[in-house]
């Protein structure tokens, strides 16, 4: 009997006003020239496994490449954050034990007070997880310290089954593949400071992301997720 392949993802629902709502917000946010007294940042998380090697592996030689052995330990989890601005090029990750409620305040305030703390607002396109609303400050912080965060952000939701929208799942991607992929790390602090390093080298490239599906596209090509009127 032949097998067939499943391709597993998401598929948005048709005929959705929600999701056409969100998703033409966070089309438009896009479509916007770059304005460094309120830019676009995009966040997004991703969980990691942390894994270590049971044996020292043994460096490559001009014959044989590295060699790893076949068993490794499990060393717990980790979460990456990605912060990204499209329109100028800037990525930045980080990682933390865990993506809580508090972990994600923390790190979007912590962008608010360094890279941005002479920005009066930023644009904060993010998915619609329960963690990333304008209470978590609030459970995270001080009242006074929670409502100067909230009132510089202008939040922007990508739609459930749309995160593909989200330019910061893109970068993920990226830094997956360029940086962490068939490799074994095992700790924090060596996590941190190789998505660092990429941010850095990303960063120097000052590459912007070229976003060309606009919402005259999306009336077009995702005509099939739009109500009929």
């Amino acid at each position: 009997m032949t097998k067939r392949k499943i391709e597993y993802g998401v598929i948005p629902p048709d005929a959705d006003g929600e999701f056409v709502a969100n998703m033409e917000e966070v089309l438009e946010t896009y479509e916007k020239a770059y304005d460094p007294a309120c830019p676009v940042v995009c966040m997004d998380e991703q969980p990691v496994q942390l894994i270590g090697e049971t044996r020292v592996p043994i460096p490559a030689t001009k014959e044989h490449p590295k060699r790893v052995d076949y068993e490794y330990e499990r060393k717990g989890t980790a979460s990456i954050f990605m912060f990204a601005e499209p329109r100028s090029g800037f990525r930045e990750a980080t990682a933390r034990p865990r993506r809580t409620k508090l972990d994600w305040a923390l790190e979007v305030a912590r962008m608010l007070d360094t890279r941005y703390a002479g920005v009066a607002r930023i644009t904060l396109v993010c998915d619609n997880l329960n963690t990333h609303t304008k209470g978590t400050f609030y459970e995270a912080f001080p009242a006074d310290k929670a409502r100067e965060s909230v009132r510089r952000i202008q939040f922007v939701y990508t739609p459930k089954h749309g995160s593909w929208l989200n330019v910061a799942e893109c970068e993920l991607s990226g830094l997956t593949s360029q940086c962490l992929k068939d490799r074994r790390i095992g700790d924090l602090a060596t996590l941190q400071s190789e998505i660092a390093a990429w941010s850095t080298r990303v960063n120097e490239k000052q590459r912007a992301v070229d976003w060309q599906f606009t919402i005259d596209n999306a009336r077009v090509k995702l005509k099939r997720l739009y109500p009929k009127v």
